[in-house]
């Protein structure tokens, strides 16, 4: 067996030192959610009546006690492509748990909201915080103590994370996600670029930008390019979280039907009373928040996740911050090339071995933590098998021994690049992440004047208007949590790539988030501390030169210190009140900071512990 790498070893170690107490404090919730909590043996006979009064044929076993009770969370809605499939889930949950002598009941709902459809517009300014709302809501659906285990359904960008958050409240139940799989492949990604930066340029129109779009996004399942969805997908494989294999089939097949039956069956099997007990808390440690990083680099994933992840790990007393993500950038190769990091889409990467053989080479090659505490049966090395099914029957073939197109995957000795593309930049800005997989090296350094802006409305006006045709540093502050929400800015992808393939230096800088279809220009995201409250993006101002360098490390405007130390602060936009934006005022006033997972809930619960 292979040694793990003493720097995956040094970051562990460092994240579990770091975690010592709020991780003890974590364990003890969880033992006392089992041990003393209320659970369905000590609900009363008022609260156990409702809590079966509609069950149907699953009645008598409910009423009874003896048989798991599985509490399913779905984010299902019939808008969002990904949550479509869900919407027949429960049923055949429901029949699945009866061959084993299990019930399942839906335990409630959580808002499932689209990036892809609020794309640019203030509806997306709700994106990031419904993470928090969905954690809230799968806490409200799990409080009514009447389930031994969970089921999580949920796919995209801001629900797999607030799943696990508030599922990990309730550590002490065993817990399984459940994806639905990616849509088959439409309109390859290149054409699609294409057709968007001739939109930009204005030279096609609406109707030829919605046909392209509409071949691109087109049936039920996830959209296919590597963003922030598929990305969670990869995560709940490396942490053990899905019955393995489970995360890029697609939906409306025999084999994800069987997949789904399988998470079942295993779930009602790893309870508390049995012999083989799982609980998401314990399988969610240290050591699967460093691999769900690892993942994260070696594939190209979303940025969105330096977000996510201090996020999900604190959920569980767990501390892990960028200074980690970049340390373990430098160790981890990037194996995978999917678009927009490559011309393939996530149906290609399966094809070609997808997650088997990432998981099976990163573990050959002592990069993933092997000795974690999956959902499956043994250790990690379940999830580098790929599931098949023979004669109707779910099996698991063996680890793959080579890539099936080194065009999109490849082994640790001949990677696309020796490091994760991530990388930390820090300097008089703040710090930030800048993603370099999908940035051409000669790219890596932008030194250039600022143009300022305090949304990207004004960015597309100035574009338009040739005020851009230059070299640039475009700015975008005042798009933080506290701002507004941090939405995603992805409505600049196109017009700043348009520029660079003038022939300008570009590189954007934001407090506000790009994802993992951020593309081709140097982005330097998520600077904090924000503008709002006095990050010192705020004293920026048009024409200073400003460095963005991701082979330095660096993120510095080049003014004289004196003159830096005595300028004021910009003056902020007024707050949101819109579309809905109103109401989340609350959250925006108490999130924390971008590297500590831009949570106000998280925020608030550790200021409640440090009382």
């Amino acid at each position: 067996m292979t040694d793990l790498h003493p720097v995956i070893a040094r970051v562990t170690e460092r994240v579990t030192a770091r975690s010592a107490a709020s991780r003890l404090r974590y364990l003890d919730l969880i033992e006392r959610g089992r041990d003393a909590g209320t659970n369905r043996d000590k609900l009363s006979c008022g609260n156990l009546a409702h809590g079966f009064a509609a069950s149907g044929e699953d009645k008598p076993a409910i009423r009874t006690g003896r048989a798991m009770n599985i509490g399913i969370v779905t984010a299902y809605n019939d808008m969002l492509s990904a949550h479509q499939p869900y919407g027949r889930y429960p049923e055949a949950i429901k029949i699945a748990a009866r061959e084993v002598g299990a019930t399942a009941q839906v335990a409630g709902g959580v808002p499932a909201m689209c990036d892809g459809v609020t794309q640019g517009q203030a509806g997306m300014e709700l994106s990031l915080f419904s993470r928090d709302t969905i954690a809230l809501s799968t806490a409200i659906a799990l409080s009514h103590a009447m389930f031994e285990g969970a089921l999580m359904l949920g796919i995209c960008d801001k629900i797999v994370p607030g799943l696990l958050m508030g599922a990990l409240r309730f550590g002490h139940l065993p817990t399984i996600f459940v994806p639905a799989g990616p849509m088959p492949s439409g309109l390859a990604n290149k054409e699609k670029q294409r057709i968007r930066q001739l939109y930009a340029e204005g030279k096609v129109g609406r109707e030829e930008l919605l046909e392209s779009e509409s071949a691109s996004y087109h049936d039920a399942g996830t959209c296919t390019f590597y963003g922030t969805a598929n990305t969670n997908q990869m995560m709940m494989e490396v942490m053990g979280l899905h019955m393995p294999g489970a995360a890029f089939v697609n939906p409306g097949t025999k084999l994800r039907s069987e997949l789904t039956r399988a998470a079942v069956h295993r779930v009602a099997s790893l309870g508390w009373d049995g012999e083989d007990y799982r609980p998401l808390g314990h399988c969610v440690d240290e050591k699967a928040i460093v691999n769900a990083a690892i993942g994260l680099l070696a594939t190209g994933g979303s940025t969105n996740h330096a977000i996510h992840l201090p996020a999900i790990a604190r959920a569980a007393g767990i501390l892990i911050d960028w200074t980690d993500l970049a340390e373990l950038s430098s160790v981890v190769p990037l194996l995978a090339r999917v678009y927009p990091n490559g011309a393939d889409d996530v149906n290609h990467f399966h094809a070609a071995g997808g997650m088997a053989w990432i998981i099976t080479e990163l573990l050959g090659n002592g990069l993933l933590h092997r000795d974690i505490m999956t959902v499956a049966r043994a250790d990690l090395t379940d999830y580098g098998r790929s599931p098949m099914l023979v004669d109707d029957a779910l099996v698991w073939d063996e680890p793959p021994t080579a890539p099936g197109n080194d065009a999109i995957l490849r082994p640790v000795s001949d990677p696309f690049s020796a490091d994760g593309g991530m990388k930390l930049l820090a300097g008089n800005l703040g710090r930030c992440i800048m993603k370099t997989s999908a940035v051409d090296p000669a790219r890596w350094t932008i030194e250039a004047p600022a143009r300022v802006f305090a949304g990207q409305d004004e960015v597309m006006e100035a574009f338009k208007a040739g005020e851009l045709d230059r070299d640039v540093v475009v700015v975008v502050r005042f798009q933080g949590p506290r701002a507004n929400g941090m939405p995603e800015l992805h409505k600049l992808t196109p017009p700043l790539g348009v520029l660079q393939d003038r022939g300008f230096k570009v590189a954007l800088v934001t407090d506000g988030r790009m994802s993992g279809a951020s593309g081709k220009v140097p982005a330097a995201i998520h600077l904090s501390p924000e503008a709002l409250g006095g990050g010192p993006v705020g004293k920026l101002r048009d024409g200073d030169i400003v460095r963005v360098c991701a082979v330095e490390g660096r993120l510095e405007a080049l003014v004289d210190e004196a003159e830096w130390a005595a300028r004021p602060q910009a003056e902020a936009p007024p707050p949101p009140f819109d579309t809905g934006r109103e109401l989340f005022a609350l959250f925006r006033h108490h999130s924390d900071v971008a590297e500590a997972g831009a949570s106000p809930i998280l925020a608030a619960m550790d200021r409640d512990i440090a009382l």
